[in-house]
């Protein structure tokens, strides 16, 4: 039996695991990918974590995993398939056919990017179509390319492609951003960014890649744009599937829970993108495995004595 277990090895989760070993919790990280450090690795450059500005997504990844790993963090890399409370403490099953015993659980699953579901998206992925620009952007050099989202994420991804591509549309369906005004300003900075607004795209076209996008204005005019990628950026869908009887959600799927992680569950808590808050950055994600421990400890103190 573990004091507590902590599902996703993301920002949150690992944040997590460092407290966790520091407070001699006896405790897992249960991870889907191996190795694994989250979104944080997609991201070519980071500006916004203190102290290490400029740094390389992955490299700071790989700081955060370890760290977790130097206090002696233990990770299984398995998928959890479903959670259930027991008498006194939660199960946790896995897709390898284990069951896991622990009195608390920080869950910090975190978020899959969302999907435009228009035709020719599925089709085309992996030939044109794409959802990290940090990933496939090297591979558009010279090329056209488009950006789908008006967040902090689409216009960063503009600014990417516009270092490899001859040419980026970034299209919005509103009039205005929703990113923050240091990253606007360097999009209207860069020649070759064309900001296309009040429009979504409707379809994806091609042959054995994406040839064109067609776009859809809010006056229903439609107009057909050769491009040779398109990358999706449109936000997140949490993933909470599994929460969903055991713990209240928003009308968003995201858990309930404040700064502390607690949530309506029992010995439930929660970190990270997963859960209702203003600001999903790398910087909150590690304040909320933080606080989760700590949340986590009290329960201990108070109900497993």
């Amino acid at each position: 039996m573990y004091d507590c277990i902590i599902l996703g090895s993301g920002c949150a989760g690992l944040s997590a695991a460092i407290y966790a070993q520091r407070a001699k919790f006896n405790n897992i990280v249960i991870e889907k990918i191996y190795k694994g450090a989250g979104q944080i690795t997609e991201s070519e450059r980071v500006d916004n974590y203190m102290g290490l500005y400029g740094e390389n997504g992955f490299s700071l990844g790989m700081k955060f995993r370890e760290h977790a790993e130097k206090l002696g963090t233990q990770f299984i890399e398995a998928t959890v398939t479903h959670i259930e409370k027991a008498d006194n403490h939660w199960n946790i099953l896995t897709d390898d056919g284990k069951t896991w015993e622990s009195k608390t659980v920080i869950y910090a699953l975190g978020t899959q990017r969302r999907k435009l579901g228009i035709t020719g998206e599925k089709e085309y992925t992996g030939k044109g179509v794409s959802y990290c620009a940090v990933c496939d952007g090297a591979f558009y050099r010279k090329k056209v390319v488009a950006v789908v989202g008006g967040g902090d994420t689409a216009l960063s991804d503009a600014l990417l492609l516009s270092k490899f591509a001859e040419k980026v549309y970034l299209i919005h369906r509103r009039n205005d951003f929703r990113a923050n005004r240091t990253v606007q300003e360097n999009i209207q900075s860069v020649n070759n960014i064309e900001c296309i607004m009040n429009s979504n795209v409707t379809k994806i076209s091609g042959e054995r890649r994406v040839k064109s996008i067609t776009l859809k204005n809010d006056m229903g005019e439609e107009t057909e744009i050769a491009v040779n990628g398109v990358f999706v950026a449109i936000g997140s869908i949490p993933n909470t599937k599994i929460l969903e009887s055991i713990a209240e959600l928003d009308d968003n799927g995201y858990v309930k829970a404040d700064e502390t992680g607690i949530t309506t569950a029992d010995g439930l808590f929660v970190a990270g993108d997963v859960r209702t808050k203003v600001l999903r950055q790398v910087i909150t994600a590690a304040s909320d495995g933080a606080n989760c421990v700590f949340s986590v400890e009290n329960y201990l103190r108070e109900k497993c004595r």
